[in-house]
C-alpha cells in the first residue's frame, strides 16, 4: 500500500529533532480510492519519521463514520483555532463542556502518538477508535495519508491554509521547543525550501484540498486562517452553514469573543498548554515562556525572516502554484 525512500542523512540530520529521526518520503502505491476523482491524479509523499511505517497503513484503513468532523491543516496554520471554532459549532456552542474538558480530549491528534519513540504517549488512533460519536478528530496529514474512507463515507472536513512565510515563522519556534530542534535558524530554513520538515510538501498540502473542495463542496469546507483574523465573524457564519447551523448575532459576537486570541492564548482548555506542560515532564525539561499559541498574527515574518529567505520562499510557492486557481492570502 505505501512505499518509503529514505532521505539523505547528509542532508536531513542538521533538521531532525528527538521526535523527528531518520526522515522518510512516504508515497501512497494504492489508488484503488482516487479522492480527487481524476484519473490522472497522482499521490503527493509525505515526509515523516521512519518510526510512520508502523501506522501509515493502520492509519489508512482506520474507519471512518458519516458523522465525523475532521479538522486537516499543515502544521501552524490555524489548527488550534479552528479545531475550538468547529468543535463548539457542532456542539450548539457548548461553552459549559469546552470550559471543563481540554481541547486536545474533544478533538483528538489522529497521528500523535507515531512521532515518540521514546516516550509513553497514549495510542492516540485507539483513543479516537473508542471515542464516543460524533468523534471530532485532527490531522496534518496530507490527502494521500488520510483514511481511504473519508473520500467514500464523506465525513464533514474543515480545511484551514495560511500564508508560508507566516507558518514558517510560527513552525520555526514550535519546531525549536517543542520539538527540540538543536540547529540553527538558517538550517530550519533551508529544510522549508526544501519540503524536508514533517507533513511537507507544504504548498500541495493546501492546493489538493483546495482542489478538492471545489469539486466537494458538501463536505469539505476550505477556509483561510488570514480570513478569521480579519473577519471571524462572517467565517463562522459560513462554518455554521456548513453544519446546518444557524447562529444569531448575539452567538457569534459570544462566540467571536471567545476565540479571539488574547482570551484562547489564556484558556487552559484550549490553548494546548497541557500537551506542552506534559512533554515537559516526559523529557525531564522546563520551557516556562514557549506558549503553543505564540502571536497568531499576520505578517509576523517580516520582523523574524530574512529577506533573502522571504524572497525564495515567495518564489517557490508562486512555482509551485502555476497551473492552480488557488492563492495563499496576504
Amino acid at each position: 500500500m505505501f512505499h518509503f525512500n529514505p532521505l539523505n542523512r547528509s542532508e536531513v540530520e542538521r533538521f531532525e529533532t528527538p521526535f523527528n529521526k531518520n526522515l522518510v518520503e512516504v508515497c501512497l502505491d494504492d489508488l484503488s480510492v482516487n479522492p480527487t476523482g481524476d484519473p490522472g491524479w497522482t499521490p503527493v509523499h509525505c515526509v515523516m519519521p521512519a518510526r510512520y511505517w508502523e501506522f501509515a497503513e493502520r492509519i489508512r484503513n482506520f474507519t471512518v463514520y458519516e458523522d465525523d468532523v475532521w479538522i486537516v491543516t499543515f502544521p501552524k496554520a490555524g489548527t488550534t483555532w479552528t479545531q475550538e471554532m468547529v468543535w463548539l459549532i457542532a456542539h450548539d456552542l457548548d461553552y459549559e463542556t469546552a470550559t471543563k474538558v481540554h481541547l486536545t480530549e474533544r478533538s483528538v491528534f489522529l497521528e500523535l502518538n507515531t512521532f515518540f519513540t521514546d516516550l509513553e504517549v497514549p495510542d492516540t488512533i485507539s483513543l479516537i477508535e473508542q471515542m464516543p460519536r460524533p468523534r471530532h478528530i485532527k490531522s496534518h496529514l496530507p490527502l494521500a495519508l488520510l483514511p481511504k474512507q473519508l473520500w467514500t463515507v464523506k465525513p464533514k472536513i474543515v480545511y484551514t491554509a495560511r500564508n508560508p512565510t507566516d507558518v514558517t515563522t510560527s513552525y520555526m519556534h514550535h519546531y525549536r521547543h517543542l520539538h527540540g530542534f538543536q540547529g540553527s535558524q538558517q538550517d530550519f530554513l533551508d529544510a522549508i525550501l526544501a519540503d524536508r520538515l514533517n507533513w511537507c510538501p507544504q504548498v500541495k498540502h493546501a492546493t489538493e484540498f483546495w482542489r478538492l473542495a471545489e469539486n466537494r463542496r458538501d463536505h469539505v469546507l476550505f477556509l483561510h486562517f488570514e480570513d478569521m483574523k480579519r473577519n471571524m465573524s462572517e467565517v463562522l457564519e459560513k462554518v455554521g452553514d456548513f453544519f446546518g447551523k444557524s447562529l444569531s448575532s448575539e452567538e457569534v459576537e459570544r462566540l467571536e469573543k471567545h476565540l479571539s486570541f488574547e482570551v484562547m492564548k489564556d484558556n487552559k482548555f484550549a490553548n494546548n498548554q497541557n500537551l506542552v506542560s506534559y512533554l515537559n515532564e516526559a523529557m525531564g525539561r522546563k520551557i516556562p515562556d514557549f506558549r503553543f499559541m505564540r502571536k497568531g498574527q499576520i505578517g509576523s515574518y517580516k520582523d523574524e525572516l530574512p529577506e533573502e529567505y522571504v524572497n525564495k520562499l515567495k518564489l517557490l510557492v508562486k512555482n509551485e502554484l502555476k497551473g492552480t486557481n488557488f492563492s495563499y492570502k496576504e
